[in-house]
């Protein structure tokens, strides 16, 4: 086993930056750990003086000696189903505290033709050919320290390539389920997702608890590449032990004409980091950035957004919505950069927040940068209680205040799952809500 929190440095902690012996046929990977190990002894943990981490305090996960996961751990065959998506046809890939499944995972080939999906390990071994163009190229020059250690670190995740013109026949769903364990467990999984020229592929990350008091860390990046006309949609959905920590990091490369769509909802954790990067390094590419976080108790849940405009004539969109509850705490950092040859940029940054008790806070700092003058590009926040006048208005109507809350903070959150394609996912963020909220339970409502 190998600590992997206190120390500032790598050196002595993270040997070989894996838990396992790693194959020869990996060793290719070697200087991008070994990069990534450089870049975490440079940066060392962040503290709020670093204006990317200003309100969020990370003591409580450098208190912890985290380790990594030796052996699988044991699960009844009735847990992995019970975390499926009802109505979702997928393939679903399972690990387990970072660990993949075999004989939990559904059969790949059903994905179809032109399509490679598999885990990161193999990738490595038997498509390095179409691998190693990509792993690292969006995080190797990076300034994060999660990023870094995640570089240092990597052992395991998913690859998957769509060729040119193809299109996965099912969403890839990954499910993460952790665990309790005798000693908190760190994981760091690597997602690699390719879709070549006209293809099309969803890509479902799923992180879930089989115990609330379950402590660990999920250190998560994906890197996405959406090459002419490639249509990627990547799923996000956090809920996690309440005692755990999450640091989940997606980087997107899009190229012209390109259509990424990132949809994330953090719903558990007892610290959550997202991060959402990408760039638009083709003209006319689109991308849609789409959240909402729910905290309660002392939840601390914070989104951290940087749009990157490198290409003429491209649109973004930012739409993330925070509901938090007694204690918790939420952040959004959402920054659009317009570089000087992005002319005719189309952007939109929007966070709206709802606070349901006197003690829950939120920062939000929306930013724009642009180096181009012939743009359009907006931006707003808000945040506030429930909207008295309209609790007044459902009262008057036979409603109880109690339900009228309820009935207005799930409209208020199912907005954001209108833009979510895949309908038993916003069936299930529905049960999710309406489960939050005991008094809407009962309710008759359509998604």
């Amino acid at each position: 086993m190998t600590a992997v929190s206190n120390p500032r440095t790598l050196d002595g902690v993270i040997d070989t930056a894996t838990p396992r012996e790693l194959p020869e046929c990996q060793s290719w990977l070697n200087p991008l750990r070994d990069a990534g190990r450089d870049a975490f002894n440079g940066l060392g943990w962040p503290d709020r003086r670093n204006e990317s981490w200003r309100f969020t305090n990370l003591d409580a996960l450098k208190a912890i000696n985290f380790v990594s996961a030796v052996d699988d751990a044991e699960l009844g065959d009735e847990v992995a189903p019970g975390f499926a998506i009802p109505g979702l046809d997928d393939v679903t890939l399972v690990f387990v505290n970072g660990r993949f499944r075999k004989d939990l995972s559904d059969d790949v080939a059903a994905l179809g033709k032109g399509v490679t999906c598999c885990t990161l390990r193999k990738a490595a071994c038997e498509h390095r050919d179409l691998l190693e163009p990509f792993i690292g190229e969006l995080t190797k020059d990076t300034d994060d320290v999660f990023t870094a250690l995640s570089n240092a670190s990597i052992e395991d995740g998913v690859f998957v390539h769509v060729r040119r013109a193809q299109h996965a026949a099912k969403p890839i769903h990954i499910l993460s389920i952790g665990t309790e364990t005798d000693e908190p467990i760190a994981t760091h999984p690597r997602n690699v997702v390719v879709a070549e020229e006209g293809a099309s592929v969803t890509v479902l990350e799923h992180y879930v608890t089989t115990s609330d008091d379950a402590v660990y860390l999920n250190n998560a990046v994906t890197e996405v590449f959406a090459d002419e006309q490639a249509v990627v949609h990547h799923y996000l959905l956090e809920k996690e032990s309440e005692s755990a920590f999450n640091v989940s990091s997606l980087f997107a490369h899009l190229g012209e004409n390109a259509d990424v769509h990132s949809h994330t909802v953090l719903l558990g954790g007892k610290l959550v980091r997202n991060n959402v990067i990408p760039t638009l390094a083709g003209t006319k590419s689109h991308c849609l950035i789409n959240g909402l976080y729910v905290g309660h108790g002392e939840q601390h849940l914070d989104n951290a957004m940087r749009v990157n405009h490198a290409a003429p004539d491209c649109q973004s969109r930012q739409f993330y919505k925070g509901i938090l509850n007694g204690k918790s705490r939420g952040v959004f950092t959402g920054r659009i950069i317009v570089d000087q040859v992005a002319q005719l940029t189309d952007a939109v940054q929007s966070n709206r927040n709802m606070l349901l008790s006197d003690d829950a806070r939120v920062n939000a700092r929306p930013q724009l940068e642009i180096y181009a003058d012939d743009v359009k590009c907006t931006h707003g926040c808000t945040t506030g209680a429930v909207d008295p006048e309209n609790v007044f208005y459902f009262m008057s109507r036979g409603l109880s205040e109690d339900v009228a809350r309820a009935m207005l903070i799930y409209a208020f959150a199912a907005e954001g799952f209108e833009r979510m394609d895949l309908v038993p996912v916003r069936q299930l963020l529905a049960a999710e809500m309406i489960a939050k909220l005991p008094k809407a339970q009962g309710l008759s409502i359509e998604v």
